[in-house]
């Protein structure tokens, strides 16, 4: 295992959205034959597809996208392997302990959460995603983590279209956010790169002044592949 991974996932019309975002068209808005030159008309929202979240998409007080110093968006990353969890599942401050060990000893790391659920990306299956309490969004924080990121549609539990009105809103967003932080989701295929040793993470967004969010490119390079034993 080695190399460069793209972890995002492709922009495309009709692609799936959290419930009540813009939804995303692609189409040709110039064609070469008639006018030289191929251009792409684009329609999305700022949380579409693979994408990262500042602090202010939750709160109108906290960073916006443009504010953030750049190493909120690369660094080296430990992986927490939290995969095999049943739908809709919490992610607890047990299951990322030995992924806070590690945060811990490498300051500055960028948290993946891989759950594996970007399997069920395109289907219904997507919003029962595995989603992140506020134990453990504050146990990553004081473990050093500014960045989390991962294969899901949401850190918190996502609503299904017809659920009851909840003001439960975004607990694990507050805390991640509230701290400065940075959230990445739509990433995918995390799998690749559990066991790897030495994980580097690149999520520079597009820059847009004043955003709440931006899609992003996701890139990892496996710095260092698990060794045989």
């Amino acid at each position: 295992m080695s190399g460069w991974l793209d972890l995002s996932v492709p922009l495309v019309t009709g692609m799936p959205v959290y419930p009540g975002d813009p939804e995303v068209t692609v189409s040709p808005a110039l064609r070469a034959p008639a006018d030289g030159v191929n251009v792409l008309g684009l329609h999305l929202g700022s949380q579409s597809g693979t994408h990262v979240d500042a602090p202010y998409h939750v709160d109108d007080a906290w960073p916006r996208l443009d504010e953030l110093p750049l190493d909120r968006f690369a660094g080296p990353a430990v992986v927490a392997d939290v995969r095999g969890l049943p739908a809709r599942s919490p992610i607890t401050p047990g299951l990322l302990a030995p992924a806070l060990a590690a945060l811990t000893a490498t300051p500055g790391a960028l948290l993946l959460l891989a759950t594996g659920w970007s399997a069920h990306w395109g289907t219904d299956a997507y919003l029962d995603h595995p989603w992140l309490t506020p134990e453990a969004a504050g146990a990553a924080v004081k473990a050093g983590a500014r960045t989390v990121a991962v294969d899901a549609l949401s850190v918190d539990p996502t609503p299904r279209p017809g659920d009851p009105p909840t003001d439960v809103g975004l607990p694990a967003h507050r805390v991640l956010c509230g701290a400065g932080g940075v959230i990445a989701e739509n990433l995918t295929g995390l799998d690749r790169l559990v066991g790897a040793e030495a994980v580097e993470l690149f999520l520079f967004p597009l820059r847009l002044p004043g955003a709440d969010g931006a899609p992003v490119r996701a890139v990892a390079r496996i710095v260092r592949a698990r060794r045989s034993p």
